[in-house]
């Protein structure tokens, strides 16, 4: 998959790949400035998370040009600048937040006039999905403590100024296609299947897609 553009950035606009713009990564964990720099090697990337430890390394700090190490839940993001930045994005995060609602509003002046957010989440129907490592159905991951829907949240970036322009369901077909591969590679990699990969063959997330105006 790595070979293949991550979801998150596929809508992104091409002219992103050819010059430099400023991205904030909300959760910022699993070596996601490494990999979202070799993805947009220009990109300037800020990262936010509650701790520095979830599986990054120095070289993915190297890779940032900031981070913020913060509590989102208590919403207090003066820290950040405002107007500053051409993407963010909040990919498997909001889940995580009894009010992850309010945190989508707080952060949404950090972004410029004409930027995009991508936000992405389990939906209702993954909590009707088989239990697996890794997590397939929503109540898999303990941490998981609320469901959030296409309309709620196109609703809350409505009422701050950000408009949809695409959400749905996320059925990535590249991924699905490799489906066959990743499932000999993962089990390689740990010895069993994680649930993340059959997320998009059974529509375990949602995503919404949209422009500050």
């Amino acid at each position: 998959m790595s070979l293949i553009t991550p979801h998150k950035f596929r809508f992104l606009p091409k002219h992103f790949k050819t010059k430099p713009f400023n991205l904030l990564d909300v959760g910022a964990g699993s070596h996601s400035a490494t990999k979202t720099k070799k993805a947009y090697p220009l990109c300037n990337y800020y990262g936010i998370d509650i701790t520095k430890s979830y599986e990054n390394d120095e070289a993915d700090f190297q890779a940032m040009s900031g981070f913020y190490q913060m509590d989102l839940t208590l919403l207090n993001f003066s820290e950040i600048p405002d107007n500053f930045f051409d993407v963010i994005v909040m990919s498997h995060i909001i889940e995580h937040l009894s009010n992850g609602d309010q945190v989508i509003a707080g952060l949404m002046p950090k972004l410029k006039e004409n930027g995009f957010v991508y936000i992405e989440y389990p939906c209702e129907a993954s909590t009707k999905l088989p239990s697996m490592k890794r997590t397939l159905n929503f109540y898999d991951d303990p941490t998981h403590v609320r469901i959030y829907s296409t309309k709620e949240v196109s609703t809350v970036l409505s009422g701050v100024g950000v408009n949809t322009i695409k959400s749905g369901r996320r059925r990535y077909w590249p991924y699905i296609v490799l489906l066959p591969l990743t499932l000999v590679t993962e089990t390689l990699k740990y010895g069993f299947v994680p649930g993340g990969v059959f997320w998009d063959i059974t529509g375990f997330a949602e995503y919404v897609y949209a422009q500050k105006k």
